[in-house]
């Protein structure tokens, strides 16, 4: 090939080059050397076994791969060294290193790190216009000194495109920026379109490939030389789990994706059929749905799919077939799959061939749930498959407690005893009790005391039943001093048990400065379930002595670094940061009266119109699934959990809407306003809205006190009212919403049917829909009752991004951590007499799945964190509530400079 041809095509190499002709057809990329795609790879390099790291690469090249795709991203690697490493000992691998490489990471440094090594001429895996124009342009500059191709993503700085519109216009953007500015060769320019689901039911997904295949040709058309690339399962992810449909699916839409431009891409050729050999009838139903040829074109494709996989006939014969296995093996594929339908009468069969009922226990079962065990501990189970496998084992051991009973000295041997306890005043219980479920699964009994439990009782029982660790758990910020409290408690009774910290509002700095100092013994903070079993059994080995010196020197070495690090920034009195308080023009700025002053209560909400305002990241986030929905559905690593977890969802709350086993609640008002002393806020309410004599509160606010850059002002939220000496009158809201009437009712009939999945499902459920409670309400008062925001049209995404006018900060969160101010609340609403929620001793709201906060309208207002501060502000804070200084810090604590 003569040289001016090359410089027209997209030319790579490894130790071979790789020049991507028209007649190149298509290029595939090897996908398995990606720790977000593959479990295998991924515990390969976190294992550090890099020689059967590089097997796995040496097996994608073997299969065929022309382009090999590195990621190393994951939270638990440092992917600098990881990538560095791996493409070292690729280059010593001819075999291997023959072929490209595609370097890939959604981290710069990752992605240098490895354009620093690696050989030949390689890809970089992406870049784009999301940090806008600067960094997309910085990014190709150094792409193109490196030598390197480059994938652009269909990104920008308003998000993914997803119409055949935003594809071009981001695409034709980014080329000209590269071509014209950066002076990138064209040639070696690829464009990610985003293949994005098919079938999905939803009425935007209608076009999805059809925009796909037009982007590709007008790219290929009107941007000279650029590629364009696309990862083809993608199309597919409405159909997981049945091969048949989506293998007919890749086929086709790589077969029309090739037609019309697409030269490169991603696709597991296990998971591709011939074009020819696919099923006549099932191609033409695929393909109906790819150019949106019939409005049921959805409807129908699902429908032949039915008959393809997970029809009673399939579902019959996979019964029988798992059905005839030996006995221990039907138990262990119960437990594994969460299956209860058949565990009675396998448990039964099980106690007939034992001498003794707990032997099924201590036996079949727990050689089950150590396989459950292994797979969640390496990764290849996820904490709802598990907290399933608990339903299926509590069931079991139900069926057989009678039987031990009745045999004297029957007792089934545990690994340890752990109490759990939810602390006095908190109310949360999701966390704790899937902690427990996990260890409960591995052999660990559970002796758990519920929520809002005081200290002495944490004590007393954690003696009388003299139990191996105490587990403390809380989710407001109150709780972080009931803990620290425990702790001092713990060690005047002398106790030696290791005391395990968790929670939302809790972290490994909290525990280390305010906590572990408090107890000569073992003190360990755990963020998530999946650690809990390894650092119990950790404590509990017989040879412990050096993790827990480890634990403790640990400790004490992060308590130092976090001390010194809080020690050398600046902070300002409470007198100048006021002086460089957020000056607002009071002459210019907009003041909308609300067109209905006053309280109003709203009783029984139909739950129905909350659906579309859920928020489900956080819900999958309270399941140890971490990811954005929806694209955590299309995650390669926990997509498929998440797809099975989301249908159960949906099922138990259509159920809870449709049976109304949950009640709505909600009350609000909006009052005139005003700013005085600097940092309170005073509200007027007639006493006609009022049933107290009371028509004069003030809400107290708190002023971050960290020195700040020049021209950045010391935030209060009182900042955002206008002061009384203007003369201009302002306005403010609260309020209060419940959707957790009913909740602890429904979980404990769960519970009662060993249930633990589903009891936690309920309250998982029950706080997305207070929280879209929130912010229905919140839309309706800035449209309708406050009527500030008229022309207002905002999607569930904006409302999550917080894309709207006005804010609505909640007393406890960043902006006003002082739960205090609840009180304050419920006086001026009448919260508790009204619609019945109640505050703790500690302060949190009961029933646990409500949420309340103020309303604010002022264009200027936005959220931020107060950080920390000084105690010369606590005593004036003591002041304003006249309440002692050390009332103050009681509440404060965690806001305070050490």
């Amino acid at each position: 090939m003569a040289e001016s041809d090359c410089k027209k095509y997209l030319t790579l190499s490894g130790l071979e080059p790789l020049v991507v002709t028209p007649e190149s057809n298509f290029i595939n990329v090897g996908e398995r050397t990606n720790v977000t795609g593959s479990r295998k790879f991924l515990r390969l390099i976190k294992d550090g076994n890099y020689s059967e790291a590089l097997e796995v690469a040496r097996h994608q090249v073997d299969g065929g791969a022309q382009i090999l795709d590195v990621n190393m991203d994951e939270g638990m690697l440092d992917g600098v060294y990881a990538m560095t490493k791996f493409l070292n000992l690729i280059a010593s691998e001819p075999d291997i290193s023959r072929i490209p490489i595609m370097i890939d990471s959604s981290k710069w440094e990752i992605i240098e790190a490895g354009l620093k090594v690696v050989q030949g001429k390689s890809v970089v895996n992406s870049i784009s216009l999301k940090e806008g124009e600067a960094e997309f342009i910085h990014h190709a500059k150094l792409v193109k000194r490196y030598g390197a191709a480059v994938i652009v993503m269909a990104f920008d700085e308003d998000g993914q495109a997803d119409t055949y519109e935003r594809r071009i216009e981001i695409c034709e953007r980014s080329y000209r920026l590269l071509v014209d500015i950066v002076r990138f060769p064209p040639q070696d320019i690829i464009f990610d379109p985003n293949i994005f689901p098919v079938a999905t039911g939803m009425e935007e997904h209608r076009k999805n490939a059809m925009d796909y295949f037009n982007a590709t040709k007008w790219i290929r058309e009107n941007l000279p030389y650029a590629n364009v690339s696309g990862g083809v399962s993608n199309v597919s992810f409405s159909f997981r789990g049945n091969d048949t449909v989506r293998e007919a699916m890749h086929a086709s839409f790589l077969y029309h994706a090739i037609q019309h431009g697409m030269n490169l891409g991603i696709v597991n050729p296990a998971m591709l059929e011939v074009y020819d050999e696919v099923d006549k009838e099932l191609m033409a139903l695929v393909e109906d749905v790819f150019f949106d040829r019939r409005d049921d074109a959805t409807e129908r494709l699902l429908d032949y799919a039915e008959t393809v996989k997970g029809n009673k006939k399939d579902i019959e014969v996979a019964v029988l077939e798992w059905r005839d296995k030996p006995l221990q093996e039907r138990i262990t594929h119960a437990l594994v799959k969460g299956i209860d339908a058949f565990i009675i009468e396998d448990v039964e069969e099980a106690r007939l061939a034992s001498e003794r009922p707990i032997e099924v226990i201590e036996g079949h079962l727990m050689i089950g749930m150590n396989v459950v065990g292994d797979l969640f501990g390496s990764g290849k189970m996820f904490l709802p498959q598990v907290v399933k496998s608990a339903r299926v084992m509590k069931k079991a051991v139900a069926y057989l407690q009678p039987f031990i009973e009745a045999e004297k000295g029957g007792k089934q041997e545990f690994a340890g005893k752990i109490l759990m306890a939810t602390v006095k005043g908190d109310v949360h219980d999701i966390g704790k009790n899937i902690v427990s479920v996990v260890l409960g699964c591995n052999n660990y009994e559970i002796v758990d005391l519920g929520v809002m439990v005081p200290p002495e009782k944490i004590i007393e029982m954690a003696i009388k039943e003299n139990v191996d660790i105490i587990g403390l758990s809380g989710l407001i910020t109150p709780s972080l001093d009931e803990m620290t409290y425990v702790s001092k408690e713990m060690e005047k009774k002398n106790l030696n048990i290791p005391l395990i910290i968790g929670g939302a509002t809790t972290s490994r700095a909290h525990t280390s400065v305010k906590i572990a100092p408090n107890y000569n013994h073992t003190v360990v903070h755990i963020n998530d379930a999946s650690r809990a079993v390894t650092v119990v059994g950790n404590l509990l080995k017989k040879d412990n002595a050096i993790f827990k010196e480890q634990i403790r020197e640990e400790y004490d070495k992060f308590r130092e670094q976090f001390l010194k690090r809080t020690k050398e920034k600046e902070y300002l009195t409470i007198e100048d940061a006021r002086k460089n308080r957020f000056k607002i023009d009071w002459n210019t700025s907009e003041i909308v009266k609300p067109k209905q002053l006053g309280i109003q209560v709203i009783e029984d909400f139909d739950l129905k119109k909350l659906e579309e305002f859920i928020d489900w990241s956080p819900f999958f986030r309270s399941w140890d699934l971490h990811g954005r929905y929806p694209n955590i559905l299309e995650d390669d690593v926990v997509g498929e959990q998440a797809v099975e977890l989301f249908k159960d969802a949906k099922e138990l709350l259509n159920r809870i809407i449709n049976e109304k086993l949950l009640t709505a609640k909600a009350i609000f008002g909006l009052f005139p306003a005003n700013t005085v002393n600097d940092d309170d806020i005073e509200i007027q309410i007639t006493n006609n809205q009022q049933p107290t004599t009371n028509n004069q509160f003030k809400f107290l606010t708190l002023r971050q006190q960290s020195k700040k850059a020049s021209g950045k002002p010391n935030l209060a939220l009182a900042d955002f009212i206008a002061p009384k000496e203007t003369g201009k009158q302002d306005y403010m809201g609260c309020f209060c919403v419940s959707t957790g009437f009913g909740t602890a009712e429904l979980a404990k009939q769960f519970e009662e049917d060993h249930d633990d999945y589903n009891a936690i499902m309920v309250k998982a459920l029950a706080d997305r829909l207070a929280e879209a409670f929130a912010e229905y309400l919140h839309k309706e008062v800035r449209v309708n009752h406050w009527n500030y925001t008229q022309d207002e049209s905002l999607t569930n995404e904006d409302l999550i991004k917080e894309n709207y006018k006005g804010i609505r900060p909640a007393p406890g969160y960043p902006a006003c951590p002082d739960h205090l101010e609840k009180r304050t609340i419920w006086e001026i609403l009448s919260v508790k007499e009204r619609i019945g929620v109640e505050l703790t001793e500690s302060l949190a709201m009961w029933p646990a799945a409500s949420v309340s906060g103020y309303y604010f309208a002022n264009p200027d207002a936005k959220y931020f964190g107060l950080g920390k501060i000084n105690l010369d502000q606590v005593a004036d804070y003591a002041k304003r509530r006249d309440t002692t200084q050390e009332e103050a810090e009681k509440w404060l604590s965690p806001n305070l400079v050490d």
